[in-house]
């Protein structure tokens, strides 16, 4: 040993070796785009979070304000991220889950104090953690058929693609109304108007060219223009706020702003079982740990196939580092509840940065420092309108689609489940819910055939589990 120290040019080399960058085929100027990218196309969250739980109160009334919510949503989200990069080595962005947020204040919160709700989802990725650290999280993935896999990144794709054109506001929900049974329309009115949606179709249009041409920071460059041409019309033609949706882009008066750290580690673990009852505790936490199981399972797998982390023809299973991976999401719930933010988990925005190259966690780790970096320059994140990031979601979901080819549609005891799964999912926005109906619908399928016995025990486990899910309304109903 020549008791050396590393010098600075050594440094890209030291992260190079730890990331693998070079053996993975990427550059370190491509995971630092890669980072951005999924950062901006997911920085909504820290907007979005807080107008949903701000939105709720709890059983005593109390409700939680912007600025603890925008704090609690950015810090955890970046510590995590960070953990993700530095522990799990993958492209994988975690913040507050969508398909929860809801459920933490709208069925949950009101049923309980704000402390005993964030103390469910702290058991919540306890629970996920055991499954993780035991195995037994990855033998559910391998149990699961592979053209099922390829069916949940088909679907995660088109969902994807839905969320932009829905927070883009090229495609709206239809007013309920008796002369029509179309749940969504073109734009507004069946038509596209206004300046939002015309820069949407701009940025997706620059998007698809750049990218067609292969143009390093492709995606970026676009978000970037996109965000420019938004803050251009609104400075000249100043447009309502609900024209643009959740951000209206607007320079802030204040790049600083003070966190606000008063609900870190405001929870109470077991006060929600006295409060609520055993029972609908029970259904919560089921609720809780099913959604946050398969909606990071599907997202993992899918995004980690997209970047070639995993194999066309694996299980799923055969991620670098896939173990770390599925204990850091658990820990991403614990961390949830503790900060007062809802259960992180992996974000599907993350094909956003493998669609710019990312392939390494050292991309995850520029993701974190930026939502880190948001606790102090919150009022950055109402800058980027969903109508300069959402083209980003649109163009991967499209791409997502090729994984088409690998589905045996010759086999008919696929072709129904694998659609389920892919419809789905978009359909009810839950990513749970298609893999739920693709297996259900599957053993079925099996058991009609008389092959009940290739399906295994762990496989008709999960499908009565799901069963279970669908149907906990009812049971609740049953005990109340």
């Amino acid at each position: 040993m020549s008791g050396k120290q590393p010098t600075a040019l050594d440094r890209p080399h030291l992260l190079d070796r730890y990331f693998r960058i070079t053996a993975r085929g990427s550059t370190l100027s491509r995971e630092i785009r890669g980072g951005v990218t999924t950062f901006v196309a997911m920085s909504y969250i820290v907007l979005l979070n807080p107008l949903i739980l701000g939105a709720a109160a709890d059983s005593t009334g109390a409700t939680l304000t912007t600025t603890q919510l925008t704090t609690a949503t950015a810090l955890s989200a970046g510590v995590m991220t960070v953990l993700m990069g530095v522990v799990g080595n993958a492209p994988l962005a975690m913040a507050a889950g969508l398909g929860v947020i809801p459920v933490v204040a709208f069925t949950i919160a009101p049923a309980m104090t704000w402390a005993q709700a964030f103390g469910l989802v702290v058991l919540e990725g306890l629970a996920i953690v055991v499954l993780a650290a035991s195995g037994v999280r990855q033998r559910i993935i391998r149990a699961i058929p592979e053209p099922l896999k390829v069916a949940l990144t088909v679907g995660i794709g088109l969902y994807i693609a839905l969320v932009g054109l829905v927070s883009a506001g090229f495609v709206t929900r239809k007013p309920d109304a008796a002369d029509t049974t179309v749940p969504v329309q073109l734009g507004t009115g069946g038509h596209l108007s206004g300046w939002p949606v015309a820069l949407f179709c701009v940025t997706v249009l620059l998007m698809i060219v750049l990218v067609t041409r292969q143009v390093p920071g492709a995606i970026l460059i676009s978000i970037a223009t996109g965000t420019a041409l938004s803050l251009a019309v609104q400075a000249l033609w100043p447009l309502p706020a609900q024209q643009w949706g959740v951000v209206t882009p607007e320079l802030p008066d204040s790049l600083v702003s003070a966190p606000d750290l008063s609900l870190i580690g405001h929870v109470d673990l077991f006060g929600g079982f006295g409060t609520a009852g055993a029972v609908a505790c029970a259904a919560f936490l089921f609720t809780l740990i099913l959604s946050g199981f398969f909606d990071a399972m599907g997202t993992i797998t899918s995004v980690s196939r997209e970047a070639g982390l995993s194999s066309p023809d694996g299980d799923g299973t055969d991620v670098p580092g896939m173990g770390r991976i599925l204990v850091v999401d658990g820990i991403g719930a614990v961390a949830g509840g503790l900060s007062g933010s809802s259960p992180n988990t992996v974000f599907l925005e993350s094909a956003a940065g493998v669609g710019e190259g990312a392939r390494t966690g050292f991309a995850s780790v520029v993701t974190g420092v930026l939502f880190a970096a948001t606790t102090l320059f919150t009022p950055l994140a109402a800058v980027v309108p969903a109508q300069a990031a959402a083209p980003a979601l649109v163009l991967v979901g499209g791409m997502m689609m090729a994984q088409c080819r690998h589905i045996p549609w010759q086999d008919q005891s696929y072709v129904l489940p694998v659609f389920l799964t892919v419809a789905v999912i978009p359909f009810t926005y839950s990513i749970t819910n298609g893999i739920g109906a693709g297996l259900i619908a599957y053993c079925a399928i099996r058991v009609c055939q008389g092959k009940a016995r290739e399906l295994g025990a762990l496989l008709i486990a999960l499908a009565a589990v799901f069963a279970l899910y669908f149907g906990i309304t009812g049971i609740e109903a049953l005990f109340a």
